[in-house]
């Protein structure tokens, strides 16, 4: 696993925001895999949050980005899996938060619910926010 793969993939809703981000993320050096979808046609958040969860807990990719419209969808179908750890975050304290404190490994964004430069930020934190463990550590094991 490369600790540089990064994985993104969002509905229809989330489109648009998945590509600017995907490039964000391109640009500062990150090898980037694009599970979907590839358009703005309707399609179902729970087959892309799937393929990103299994991607993550497979240990192909290091990280994960999920968007939909609220991000509550995506964040309920992906943390249905053993070791993926999903927020939904609207800001970069939660994003640092959800590093600091839950080691999450997937960064859930609400494309209908968050400006594109909160996105942008958001995403910053959270890829270069590194785990704090100690007393922290024991609650995630918890959910493992």
């Amino acid at each position: 696993m490369s600790s540089q793969m990064i994985a993104i993939a969002a509905d229809h809703a989330g489109y648009e925001l998945k590509c600017s981000l995907k490039k964000r993320l391109i640009e500062d050096g990150f090898d980037v895999v694009d599970l979907g979808t590839d358009n703005s046609e309707s399609v179902d958040y729970p087959d892309f949050a799937r393929a990103l969860a299994k991607e993550i807990a497979d240990g192909r990719s290091a990280r994960g980005i999920l968007l939909c419209g609220s991000g509550i969808g995506m964040s309920i179908a992906a943390n249905r899996f053993p070791g993926v750890r999903a927020a939904l975050v609207s800001d970069e304290e939660g994003a640092g938060l959800a590093r600091r404190h839950n080691d999450a490994n997937v960064l859930v964004l609400g494309a209908r619910r968050i400006e594109q430069s909160v996105a942008e930020d958001c995403l910053a934190v959270f890829i270069t926010t590194p785990f704090e463990g100690g007393r922290h550590q024991r609650r995630v094991q918890k959910m493992a």
